[in-house]
């Protein structure tokens, strides 16, 4: 079994920390960072813009950009966690939430890692505290079988609290941040005490656009949010930064053999998963049919990283239509009766006739066959 401490080695990481995969940005920024930084932040708002933006220092540090989005979007997220409200990031699947959840708690307060997954299993002890059952029954409540959750350790600490998927928790579990978010304070009636939140806390949560019905917030949970919605790119050429960007990074987080990547294969990706989003060509010229799916850009970051891994072990080293046909169809093909339809249709009377997607056609036909 590996331990706590072997684990620490970022260069073993399968996945690191965003406060660890760009400790040397952010220390860069904090040392050239002259405005002034909220109570308990590491930067400075105009900072952490720049953090999750990219900029060139003076000294000429590159900051790397982690969001490809507007500016305003940036900034008011930020703003935000500087006031008493807290943030909902709110988008459709792909459009970056945890990506810039992580790195906006990063940025302010060098820990992302505080952090409820929410799903319907999620109970209250997730967003609260729980017990250490085994000295609960030997000593009865006390504060060394209390068992913190994130938000009580971020509200201890005066830091920020990640919830992911906050319309997949329950109803009630949902309420429970209401205290939290209103009085900045967490009881423990069991204890006789409170948890009263430093300066510096505040909240980050994602939710799902697609999950609107599943389970809505209450007006009393909403009001204590203020919404930031992160759409989808704009232009194909916006999507295809963003991917290139991501699978060059996860290339190397991955370890992956040296792959030439072919910007034409980003972009026939990135042109498939449009047409069919929009339910026309991008020309206009052809309405198609739309599948069940979202084919979000991170579905396209996943198909094209699978490409890659394809192409380096069993390919040629260049990555090729054929190395990204089955990723395209697993993506698109949700619903084998409705979405098959829909990408058959797509294939005949879009891909088959386009320049230069002969051999794209040709790859996509004997992966359905």
């Amino acid at each position: 079994m590996t331990s706590t401490a072997e684990i620490t080695d970022t260069s073993r990481a399968l996945r690191p920390h965003a406060e660890q995969t760009h400790a040397d940005e952010l220390s860069a920024l904090a040392a050239a960072d002259t405005r002034t930084r909220p109570q308990g932040w590491r930067l400075s708002p105009h900072a952490v813009v720049d953090y999750l933006l990219g900029t060139t220092l003076e000294d000429g540090t590159e900051i790397t950009p982690k969001y490809i989005g507007a500016r305003r979007i940036a900034e008011t997220a930020v703003a935000t966690l500087a006031t008493d409200r807290a943030l909902l990031l709110l988008g459709v699947p792909g459009t970056a939430k945890t990506w810039l959840s992580e790195h906006l708690a990063a940025a302010v307060c060098g820990d992302s890692t505080l952090l409820v997954q929410g799903t319907a299993g999620t109970s209250e002890e997730a967003v609260r505290y729980g017990w250490n059952y085994a000295r609960l029954l030997a000593e009865g409540p006390s504060e060394a079988a209390l068992v913190p959750g994130p938000v009580m350790n971020a509200m201890s600490r005066g830091t920020l609290a990640r919830v992911e998927e906050l319309t997949r928790m329950p109803s009630e579990v949902q309420d429970g941040l209401i205290t939290v978010l209103s009085e900045k304070s967490l009881p423990v009636p069991e204890l006789g005490t409170e948890v009263q939140a430093g300066r510096g806390f505040n909240l980050i949560a994602t939710a799902n656009d697609r999950d609107r019905g599943v389970n809505d917030l209450s007006s009393a949970l909403r009001r204590r949010f203020n919404t930031v919605v992160l759409p989808v790119p704009d232009t194909a050429e916006e999507e295809v930064d963003i991917v290139t960007r991501r699978v060059d990074q996860l290339g190397r987080s991955l370890q992956l053999p040296e792959v030439a990547t072919s910007l034409t294969e980003i972009r026939r990706v990135v042109t498939v998963f449009r047409e069919l989003r929009a339910g026309a060509t991008e020309d206009g010229s052809a309405k198609v049919k739309s599948p069940s799916g979202t084919l979000s850009t991170a579905e396209a970051i996943s198909v094209v990283t699978n490409g890659i891994a394809l192409s380096a072990h069993f390919g040629d080293g260049q990555l090729r239509p054929a190395d990204i046909a089955a990723g395209i169809q697993g993506a698109v093909v949700q619903d084998r009766i409705s979405d098959g339809v829909a990408w058959r249709e797509y294939l005949e009377t879009v891909a088959r006739d386009r320049d230069g997607w002969d051999e794209f056609y040709r790859a996509c036909r004997e992966v359905g066959a």
